[in-house]
C-alpha cells in the first residue's frame, strides 16, 4: 500500500497550525508536508512532529513574494542571489526538521518572454542547488504544475522535467510527480507512472480529485487502479495527499479508510 502523508497547508484548516499536527496523527498519517515552514520557529515544528510522531517528508523553498502572486524564483534572471539565499534558509529547516528533500519552485514567466530566455537560469540555479543538496543529503525536487491553477508557471509536463534533470546530471534532483497536474495537463497517468517510476528519478507524488482539488474518491481519476499500479512497480515513496477537503478533513477520509481496508 502507498504511503500517504498529509499536506498540513491544505488539510486540517478547520485547526490552527500547529494543532493540525495532532489531528494528521489522530487519523492516523504517519508524516506530513506542507508549503511552507518559515512562518514558525524550526524548534516548535520540530517538537510537533516528535510530539505526535510524525516525520516531516517535504516543504517548499522560499518562493519569493508568494503573497504578492510570486511562485517561485528558479527561473527568473536577475533574482540568482535571493535565490541561494533562499534556499540555504531552506536547508536549515531541512535538517532541524529531518526533512529528506525540497522542492523548489520554478516561478511565473514574465509577460513578454520566452521560455527559452530563461532556461540557462534555472539550469544554473538547479545545478548549484543539486551541489548544495549533495553535501546536505537531501534531494531536490522540481514540480511540473498545470497552467490553469497557476497560469504562465514556468513548468508544466512531465517530459519537459525530467529533461531538466537528464541535462543537470545529478542524482539528487529529483520529480515531484504530482497526479492532479499530470491529469490535467497531460492525461495518461497509468502510462506515466509506468514510464517514470521505474527510472528512479521520482522522488515524490502528490494527488488530488480531478477537476475540484477536493478528496482523491471525487471526480475523474481512479485512484485505486492508480495506487494498485504505483504498488505493481514498486515505489516505495511517499504520497502526500495535497487536495483541499471539501468539509471537515477528518470526515473526507473515507478513501483512505477504504484503502487502508484493501490492503
Amino acid at each position: 500500500m502507498p504511503r500517504f502523508a498529509a499536506n498540513l497547508s491544505m488539510m486540517y484548516v478547520e485547526h490552527p497550525f500547529l494543532e493540525r499536527f495532532a489531528a494528521a496523527a489522530a487519523d492516523g498519517f504517519e508524516a506530513v508536508e506542507y508549503l511552507f515552514p518559515y512562518e514558525w520557529p524550526a524548534e516548535s515544528l520540530a517538537a510537533a512532529l516528535k510530539q505526535n510522531g510524525l516525520r516531516q517528508v517535504l516543504f517548499n523553498a522560499p518562493p519569493g513574494d508568494f503573497a504578492q502572486g510570486e511562485r517561485g524564483i528558479g527561473c527568473l534572471p536577475g533574482r540568482e542571489a535571493e535565490f541561494r539565499a533562499g534556499f540555504d534558509r531552506a536547508l536549515e529547516y531541512a535538517a532541524a526538521l529531518a526533512c529528506p528533500r525540497v522542492h523548489l519552485m520554478a516561478g511565473l514567466v514574465p509577460a513578454g518572454t520566452g521560455r527559452e530566455a530563461l532556461r540557462p537560469t534555472y539550469l544554473k540555479n538547479l545545478a548549484w542547488a543539486a551541489s548544495k543538496a549533495e553535501g546536505a543529503g537531501i534531494d531536490v525536487l522540481i514540480e511540473p504544475i498545470n497552467t490553469r491553477d497557476i497560469p504562465g508557471y514556468f513548468l508544466n509536463r512531465q517530459d519537459e522535467a525530467h529533461a531538466v534533470l537528464a541535462e543537470i546530471g545529478s542524482p539528487r534532483l529529483k520529480v515531484q510527480m504530482d497526479l492532479y497536474h499530470l491529469q490535467i495537463v497531460e492525461g495518461d497517468v497509468a502510462a506515466k507512472l509506468r514510464a517514470y517510476l521505474p527510472t528512479g528519478r521520482v522522488g515524490h507524488m502528490q494527488i488530488a480529485g480531478v477537476p475540484a482539488r477536493h478528496e482523491p474518491d471525487e471526480g475523474e481519476v481512479n485512484y485505486p487502479y492508480l495506487f494498485d499500479v504505483i504498488d505493481e512497480l514498486g515505489w516505495d515513496g511517499w504520497i502526500g495527499c495535497e487536495y483541499r477537503p471539501a468539509a471537515a478533513t477528518s470526515a473526507g477520509l473515507g478513501w483512505l479508510r477504504r484503502q487502508r481496508a484493501r490492503a
